[in-house]
């Protein structure tokens, strides 16, 4: 938590559902948090782009907020967008309640099914949360530890989709995870969980991916160097990534998943992190905003 008097800003993009009811995380704004950013096109029933800030208590100014965002956003807005938000925002206000009903029961429903499963472990409480760890989880998000399989959650999200044409929403060396919403029924649920079944089925036909060297928390933490935005304005060189351990980054390197970024400009370079790019590089993980998406080389500043 923020010291007193410092306003605690959440990033929430994934929990627009999260007020509208009880079975599910405690929203950011009724856990004491000043202001939270939503992602409405997310977990509601907005279009793509309509994100929305909520504001509570006296230690963020509601004018300065609003003069910083115009700093940023469109002087052309879309009334669609609007419209969409307003009608998600109505939706939730007279049947939230209601829909996430369905939701959470689906959701239960769609966890023991596939936990069933040879090979398969759903994610719950007991492996995401407790003392140390977080505090819950959404059970609409099925995370699922298949290590057991002889394959990689890369090669079975890209397999579920060449087969079955399922897409899934996000996958790494060991996992995949399947994120239900209030618009998924029996019928998207039945396709989910048998596509699981056949990939069990077609296991010894995938391919295994390289093992993902990845660090400890103590090997993931980089020393700030210069100020990011000194370091990515700077001058900087392309160098091989043999070449770039105790350098400073002069780029952002984000793998998805996590999509929380490794390695931010300005921070110095170690090989726990570039061994951990480089090898979830091999074994499918995607680096987009790396200026070489193979981590084969890495933009760094040019020191004197």
């Amino acid at each position: 938590m923020p010291s007193a008097g410092e306003p605690l800003i959440v990033d929430e993009a994934w929990g627009a559902h999260l007020p509208f009811h009880p079975g599910l995380p405690t929203w950011a704004m009724d856990a004491g948090a000043d202001v939270c950013v939503t992602s409405v096109h997310k977990m509601g029933s907005a279009l793509e782009q309509t994100s929305v800030f909520h504001l509570q208590g006296d230690l963020v100014d509601p004018v300065v907020l609003k003069s910083r965002e115009d700093l940023l956003g469109t002087t052309s807005p879309s009334v669609l967008l609007y419209a969409a938000l307003d009608g998600w925002r109505r939706q939730m206000v007279e049947h939230g309640a209601e829909i996430y009903d369905r939701a959470l029961a689906l959701a239960a429903s769609v966890r023991e099914r596939i936990n069933a499963l040879d090979g398969f472990h759903v994610h719950g409480r007991d492996d995401f949360c407790g003392p140390g760890r977080a505090a819950d989880m959404d059970p609409l998000q099925v995370i699922v530890d298949i290590s057991a399989l002889s394959t990689t959650g890369y090669h079975a999200a890209d397999w579920l989709r060449a087969q079955h044409g399922v897409n899934l929403h996000v996958s790494d060396h060991r996992r995949i995870s399947a994120q239900l919403t209030h618009a998924d029924d029996e019928g998207t649920a039945a396709v989910l969980v048998a596509a699981l079944v056949d990939l069990a089925r077609h296991n010894g036909e995938l391919p295994a991916g390289p093992a993902v060297d990845v660090p400890s928390p103590e090997g993931l933490t980089l020393e700030q160097q210069l100020l990011p935005r000194d370091a990515f304005f700077g001058p900087t060189e392309q160098v091989s990534a043999a070449r770039a351990e105790g350098r400073i980054a002069a780029e952002m390197l984000t793998p998805y998943p996590p999509g929380i970024p490794a390695a931010l400009p300005g921070e110095r370079l170690n090989q726990d992190v570039l061994e951990y790019l480089r090898s979830g590089v091999k074994a499918g993980m995607v680096v987009p905003d790396a200026v070489d998406p193979r981590v084969e080389s890495v933009r760094v500043v040019i020191e004197h």
